[in-house]
């Protein structure tokens, strides 16, 4: 069923808006991230982003009135073909709805601490999926923010719209160009910092947490980069108590998250 808008012809490949939305696709416009499908477009609209483009496959949406809302605030409208849609989804049911929406830019300078903020760095993340994780947990958390350092998935993939499960649109994401430079910022600000490392002799579960808290958490395959292991930060652990030497870095970084949270509020 056809949204209730005025139809036109649908695009393809070769128009000048078709090979924007391949290029969201492969994630290669900084600042702009695909959304597809209804309930991702459902959590889009949640927000005061702005949607650029909203293309739509008449075919296949049976969504008429999500298409209609997301018509309304988009910028630009357009429909699609079955075989451009094919092309481009990344999903085996996208219901035909897909935008290419900004994401926010936040400022360190901008972001207002409290005496007990919670923060996460990111070192070196390598794939979009853990990214997208590492970006709800925050959420979850109810941290400050994700900071990023040496990372490598890009904040804009896909893949990091759906881990986070619409979380990167409301969540702070602050990258810093160096480690040093990321270290300076959270001694500017008094940050208790903890560096997540399976070879450190102290558990996460005997520091107080009060006042600022950070945790930096490494990649999966490399860990911390030695950078950060020369700032003279303090080491966490958690016990590993099978026959794996580590956790999956997102798994880790709520365990952490949320023991400083309790720790903060009493639970």
């Amino acid at each position: 069923m056809a949204p209730s808008f005025p139809d036109v012809l649908p695009i393809g490949a070769q128009h000048p808006r078709g090979r924007a939305l391949l290029a969201v696709r492969k994630d290669s416009v900084p600042g702009r991230i695909l959304v597809e499908g209804s309930w991702e477009h459902s959590q889009l609209l949640s927000t005061p982003t702005v949607i650029d483009t909203f293309y739509y496959c008449a075919e296949v949406c049976e969504q008429p009135r999500t298409a209609a809302e997301i018509a309304a605030r988009a910028r630009e409208v357009y429909r699609i073909s079955p075989k451009l849609l094919a092309r481009v989804s990344r999903k085996s049911r996208s219901d035909g709805l897909i935008s290419i929406a900004r994401l926010p830019e936040w400022r360190a300078e901008e972001l207002r601490l409290s005496e007990s903020s919670l923060v996460l760095v990111a070192d070196g993340v390598e794939y979009a999926g853990n990214l997208g994780t590492l970006i709800r947990t925050v959420d979850a958390a109810r941290a400050d923010c994700l900071v990023l350092t040496s990372r490598r998935a890009r904040p804009n993939h896909p893949a990091v719209y759906a881990a986070s499960r619409g979380m990167v649109l409301t969540t702070p994401v602050l990258e810093f160009t160096s480690i040093a430079s990321a270290a300076s910022w959270l001694r500017q600000h008094e940050f208790e910092v903890h560096l997540a490392d399976p070879a450190a002799t102290g558990s996460y579960k005997a520091p107080q947490y009060q006042g600022r808290t950070a945790f930096v958490v490494g990649s999966e395959g490399e860990g911390l980069h030695q950078a950060w292991h020369e700032q003279g930060f303090k080491k966490v652990s958690i016990p590993m108590l099978g026959q794996a030497d580590s956790l999956n870095v997102a798994l880790s970084a709520g365990i952490l998250l949320f023991e400083a949270r309790a720790r903060k509020e009493g639970w």
